[in-house]
């Protein structure tokens, strides 16, 4: 307990959640990671985040969605304190990760919560749910076991998993995937985290699961004011859980907006492609054939000049899409996208 209390004397300088600063803040984020090739030593980089910038605030949840290869696991990993940034800064309720010391992390992981994709990888195999649960509380200075049990419980019962007794002995194996998942949430939340981040939570599970997997986090969001990073590739889940949507294309956010709002009015051309590959759940519809962009998406090691979407796009603009990186247009007060077509329709 010593110990937790000299990390957050580190940090007493962070201001208050009452204050307007919001909780999280990516700015102008680059994550590069450097390639080799054996005997020749340098080959280039791979440029997994490409200058990407939002704001979280206290209690709001956000959707991060894209193709495989994006980037939005290695900005997950980022704001997670895994990956080192290149270029750009994560702030963390008014103070940049940049000056944080190891003792400073070590805090901050505790205050970030960490869903997993996969949950029967992300357990381990060889320890009860009991002791997966302890470990995080043990690491973080509780010392008491009655308190550690007494907050595991609590953990347990808000995941659904009663009666709490009858889970404490078990191991991941013994339970179904859909209470492994509920398992990681409770770990994610046992030390109330300010900050969740899910990476793609209910993509192992079955369809039956899924919704009640949403509404868990979603409940967990408003009972703690807790702030959300969703990270998922499956449009259908989004409009469930989160307020805005943020479209990732090769590294880049390309457009940002409130999910009913890009639902029903996509403004960038990769958003109209990836809408329209969504699943569509009428029958009547399954011999429609939903046009697709042509090509693959860019190499991030050698990106196109310009706007990284422009070699698919059949709106492109020669001589200024192919030419000019886009900067973020507002087209409403809460809607922008990084796209040359709305340059002149700013609101």
């Amino acid at each position: 307990m010593t110990e937790t209390i000299q990390i957050t004397e580190q940090i007493q300088t962070i201001p208050d959640p009452g204050t307007e600063i919001p909780l999280l803040s990516v700015e102008d984020l680059h994550v590069w990671f450097e390639l080799r090739r054996f005997g020749f030593g340098h080959a280039g980089y791979v440029r997994a985040v490409d200058g990407v910038s939002f704001q979280l605030d206290h209690g709001e949840a956000v959707a991060v969605v894209g193709e495989s290869g994006c980037g939005k696991s290695s900005l997950m990993k980022t704001i997670l304190g895994l990956n080192k940034i290149t270029k750009g800064e994560i702030v963390y309720n008014g103070k940049k990760l940049s000056r944080y010391s190891s003792q400073d992390m070590r805090w901050y992981r505790s205050q970030v919560g960490y869903v997993q994709q996969d949950p029967y990888g992300a357990l381990p195999p060889f320890m009860s749910i009991q002791q997966i649960l302890e470990e995080p509380l043990i690491i973080n200075g509780v010392k008491d076991k009655e308190k550690r049990l007494e907050r595991i419980t609590k953990a347990l019962e808000e995941v659904k998993m009663t009666p709490v007794d009858e889970f404490l002995p078990k191991f991941p194996h013994m339970i179904s995937g859909g209470q492994q998942q509920r398992i990681v949430i409770a770990r994610a939340m046992i030390l109330n985290p300010k900050l969740l981040v899910a990476d793609e939570p209910v993509s192992m599970l079955d369809a039956s699961v899924r919704v009640e997997i949403l509404r868990l986090l979603r409940g967990l969001q408003e009972n703690h004011d807790l702030a959300v990073i969703y990270i998922t590739h499956d449009l259908s889940t989004v409009r469930y859980f989160s307020e805005y949507i943020f479209v990732m294309y090769a590294g880049e956010i390309i457009e940002k907006a409130r999910v009913d709002d890009l639902i029903r009015n996509p403004k960038h051309p990769y958003t109209l492609a990836l809408l329209a590959a969504t699943s569509d759940p009428d029958a009547k519809n399954v011999d429609e054939f939903q046009e697709v962009p042509p090509g693959e998406p860019p190499s991030l090691v050698k990106p196109p000049a310009g706007c990284r979407f422009h070699p698919r796009c059949k709106f492109m603009i020669p001589g200024l899409c192919d030419v000019d990186r886009p900067p973020e247009f507002k087209i409403e007060p809460e809607h922008l996208a990084a796209c040359w077509l709305f340059k002149d329709e700013q609101s």
